[in-house]
């Protein structure tokens, strides 16, 4: 299993793009934080602090954003 660190996925369940990532992540075994942003106090507004908006599947990659579930999964298969 390949663990991450300095990574956070945030999402919400119920959304298809997060489970296009999420369901990359499982079949690869990578494990990173996740945080989703209807359940979980103030990730939402940690979000957009971060990304200056609260879209979601959104991968931040040592304090930065990367938004869109192809260019997460890509980025992924490009350093993992």
């Amino acid at each position: 299993m390949i663990e991450t660190k300095n990574l956070t996925l945030y999402f919400f369940n119920g959304c298809p793009f997060c489970a296009k990532v999420m369901n990359f992540l499982k079949e690869n075994n990578i494990v990173v934080s996740m945080k989703n942003i209807h359940e979980e106090e103030g990730a939402k507004e940690e979000l957009i602090r971060i990304g200056g908006k609260g879209q979601v599947p959104c991968l931040v990659i040592n304090g930065k954003a990367l938004y869109e579930s192809d260019d997460i999964i890509e980025w992924f298969r490009e350093k993992i």
